[in-house]
Parts: structure tokens; sequence; C-alpha cells
């Protein structure tokens, strides 16, 4: 098997030096080169093209976001960010994952080489993630499957046989989750949206602090209303609301409105926000009254609150595997036989706006 070439590019001696001592035990990851700006990488890369690149964000003589839309405008590579976690940071990082950046390591301003011997798991999983990513022009603690049912059951009891699902109403809601390759492909959607798109509730697999500024990069791109979530926002047509950070969303059912509840909770599936609470609070609040699609990602989160969805009467979808850039999460739906119908990324804003 041949090993994962990688291209370091960070101003950061520290951070360069610190890299390549994490990554060299390591058989199946090389480090072919490292760069101290995208410049100086350029010219390595004309003698080996890596696999993946580490990419800094604020570097002297060109920027990362430049150097990271010149890659993939000439020859698409999968980049993880690495960038410090601060208002402006997420800003950035933000629009490098718009740009294609396939992965976020967050890294602080002090105490990076004891931050990046803690992380180095995250930093492998990233790395071989993003090897297997398809890229195109432009970690938590692992739990077992039976820890991660009783995590969901925590935070939202699976759906009764009978209920508020099988209840029709004139409200219809979307629900979407995503991971990996999510920021894109939630940009490609939710920009070709009309304002009379039905109500739309999102969780997108992204760390504290990033998912405010990720909602109002897509207000600011798209004619529908884009959102960070609060506590008993209300589901409209024309809104999407996008799970905080760090806390999980459910759909709830008030009379014939929904609303989305945000809380504190355990990790489920791995993650917190967790597709698979928003997609089995759907199946339980209102059931045939949704549209669930789960798209690109890694991992499993979302498969068995899509099955429940599906049980209950919701249009359940999954993006295909040609047009993912992770194929993981809409790959374990399908395997659990909660998906009605595999579609193309491109298919996605069409079908929506079909859910009346």
């Amino acid at each position: 098997m041949m090993a994962i070439k990688v291209m370091i590019v960070d101003d950061s001696a520290v951070m360069r030096e610190v890299m390549q001592q994490l990554l060299a035990p390591h058989k199946d990851i090389e480090v072919v080169g490292a760069a101290m700006d995208p410049l100086l990488a350029m010219q390595k890369m004309k003698t080996v093209w890596p696999d993946v690149i580490l990419l800094d964000v604020e570097m002297p003589r060109m920027d990362g976001i430049t150097f990271l839309r010149q890659i993939m405008a000439t020859r698409p590579t999968p980049v993880v960010i690495c960038s410090t976690l601060t208002e402006k940071g997420a800003a950035i990082t933000l629009q490098a994952l718009s740009a294609g950046a396939v992965e976020v390591i967050t890294k602080p301003t002090m105490g990076l080489r004891d931050f990046l011997q803690d992380s180095a798991q995250e930093m492998l999983t990233a790395i071989r993630t993003a090897a297997k990513a398809r890229v195109r022009s432009a970690a938590a603690p692992t739990l077992s499957k039976a820890e991660s049912r009783a995590a969901v059951d925590v935070v939202v009891s699976p759906p009764p046989s009978v209920g508020l699902q099988n209840l029709r109403t004139s409200e219809r809601i979307v629900v979407l989750g995503t991971s990996t390759g999510g920021t894109q492909a939630l940009e490609h959607v939710l920009s070709q949206l009309p304002r009379s798109a039905p109500a739309i509730a999102i969780v997108q697999h992204m760390p504290e602090k990033f998912t405010r500024s990720f909602a109002e990069r897509l207000d600011s791109l798209c004619a529908i209303e884009v959102r960070e979530a609060q506590n008993g926002d209300r589901l409209l047509p024309g809104l999407a609301l996008i799970a905080p950070g760090g806390k999980h969303m459910l759909v709830k059912r008030s009379g014939g409105q929904y609303l989305v509840e945000v809380k504190d909770g355990p990790l489920v599936s791995r993650h917190r926000p967790s597709v698979d609470v928003l997609f089995r609070s759907a199946a339980t609040q209102a059931g045939r009254n949704v549209l669930a699609v789960i798209m690109t990602g890694m991992g499993d989160d979302g498969a068995r609150g899509l099955k429940e969805l599906h049980e209950t009467g919701a249009k359940t979808y999954a993006q295909d595997e040609e047009s993912c850039v992770v194929f993981g999460m809409p790959k374990e739906a399908i395997k659990l036989g909660g998906v009605d119908q595999v579609i193309a990324l491109d298919d996605i804003p069409s079908v929506l706006m079909s859910w009346r």
C-alpha cells in the first residue's frame, strides 16, 4: 500500500518541525516536503505532488486561502486547514472550507507543541480521511454502536409506533445532515433556493464559534434567510436554521407548528451536534411531514436517524457517491435501508422545492 504523501505549509517553524516528528513513525504517511509559505511550497510540489496538503491560513507573501483557490483551480488536491480558533480565524477558515478544504484542525496561539502532541490522533485521522476525499474545482472519542444508541436515547426518546409523527399538518419541513465536504455542498444547495423554499433544519459537523460565521456567510449568499439556531426558533418557509457547534438541535411540535430546541447533551454518534439527534427528533415530532437528506460526510452519524424517519413515512434521500467528498454517512444510511432514493448534489435543490 502506497504511503500518503503529505506537504506541510506553515510559517511556524515549530509547527513544521513537530508535525514532521508526529507523522514520521506512521508508515502509511510520508512527509514529502515542508514550506514556510505557498510560493516555496509550489516550488517543491513541482518535484513531487502531495496526496494531502496541511495548510495554515495566514502566511507571508501569499495567504492560505489564495493558495487553496489556486490549487483547486489547477490541480484539485485534498487540503486540511490548520487554523487558530479565533472569531477572525473562524471566518477565514470558513472561506477556506468554501474554497474546497476537506477538514479543519484548530490550533491555539500558544502551547502549540503540547497541543500537537495531544491532538496527534485527530491529525492522523484528518490526513487519512482527506486522502480518500473526492475534491473538485471550485475527532472525538469513539463510541460503540450500543453506546451511541444509549447516548441518543438520553437526548431524545425513540419515536413511538403511534404519535405526533403520524399526524398530517399543513406545514412541511426539511432536515439536512452533513459533515466532511458539507460546507461546500450546503452552499451549493442553499444558494439555489428561492425565498419560497420550505423550512430547513441543518446539522453540519463543525466546532463551536464556527457555525455562526458559517451561517452568516451563507445568509449573505442566499435568497433564503440562513442563521444559527436559537432555542425556540420557529421553522418557517424561506428560513434555514443551522445547529450551533457544541449543542444538539431537535425538532419540536407546538400545535400545527414546528420549532427547534437547542440543548446540551452527550456526544451522539461521536458528535455534538449530531445528525442522529436531529433526524430522530424529526421522526418523533413530524414523521411523514418531513423530507430528509443525508449528505457528504465521514462516519455513520445520521444513518440510524434516517432509518427511523423512513419508518415513520418521511421522504428520505441520500447524496450519491459521485458527488460526495466523503461517501461515508450516505453509504451507511443506504446500508441500513432507510433511503428512498439516492440523488446527486445537483438534484437536491429541486427535490427540496418539490416538498409541499
